[in-house]
């Protein structure tokens, strides 16, 4: 099974070689990388191309303005010629070699559209500690009107469902992952499992985790998005996911350890 793994990149030169790194160790070999670069200045795509030819020909790149990360995702995935795509941020990386091998099997042993898994942030500057664990386990449909939903960086989805039923909405600021999300997996009810395993480190300060400014505008593109989808919804249960994020912030640390050792 072949997976395509998108990378979307402006002036990421600080981070992507570990990223890059990661992808190479992967123990399941039949991949595609695709780096969507928003014509950085930095050196970024002076590193992917340095890189390039421990790839063997599995990496592509293209460089040229874009509208923003969310267009730059739709061009990887109009690239894309795996069986299954992911994404994978240029300031993130593989929690283990083994994440795409597992993702893989997943599909093979399973008749399923996409599956999902678990993230831990880290310090930005210190990648070694851990600040925040996110776990895919409490995710259920019905609590997408909550505002919830699988953790992104570890959605791996067919090809041919980006397909039929579109990519991501570039109208939303912040939150066009969700909409996404919601509209394949609430309104069109793919058929998708969890897979119980952490498989992606996420650097903090990303678009969707500065600051509360980023929040309200999560907010707002969330009650847009289950407004435009017909998903009924209202702030209370929009704000009952801050609740549990409150309680995930401690709790989820106390599994990290746990689940990088699986």
């Amino acid at each position: 099974m072949k997976i395509t793994i998108i990378t979307a990149t402006y002036n990421s030169a600080a981070t992507l070689s570990d990223t890059m790194e990661s992808v190479l160790r992967q123990t399941h070999h039949d991949i595609e990388h695709i780096i969507v670069d928003g014509c950085s200045t930095d050196g970024t795509l002076s590193i992917a191309r340095s890189m390039e030819p421990r790839y063997g020909g599995r990496l592509r790149i293209i460089s040229e303005p874009d509208k923003g990360l969310y267009d730059a995702m739709n061009k990887g995935l109009r690239m894309a010629t795996g069986d299954v795509v992911g994404l994978l941020n240029s300031d993130d990386f593989y929690t283990d070699d083994h994440a795409l091998e597992r993702i893989a099997r997943a599909f093979a042993d399973n008749e399923v559209d996409a599956v999902y898994g678990d993230v831990h942030y880290v310090h930005a500057d210190n990648p070694q500690r851990s600040v925040r664990y996110y776990s895919s386990a409490i995710f259920r449909r019905s609590r997408m009107r909550m505002g919830f939903m699988p953790a992104h960086p570890t959605f791996y989805c067919r090809t041919a469902i980006y397909k039929q039923y579109g990519t991501f909405d570039t109208s939303y600021r912040v939150a066009a992952d969700f909409e996404q999300l919601l509209r394949l997996i609430y309104v069109h009810r793919i058929r998708t499992q969890y897979l119980p395993y952490d498989f992606v480190t996420m650097r903090t300060g990303g678009v969707s985790t500065s600051g509360w400014k980023s929040h309200v505008r999560i907010m707002r593109d969330h009650r847009r998005a289950l407004k435009a989808n017909g998903v009924p919804s209202n702030i209370l249960l929009l704000s009952l996911r801050y609740v549990y994020k409150a309680t995930e912030v401690m709790a989820g640390l106390l599994h990290v350890g746990k689940n990088r050792r699986r």
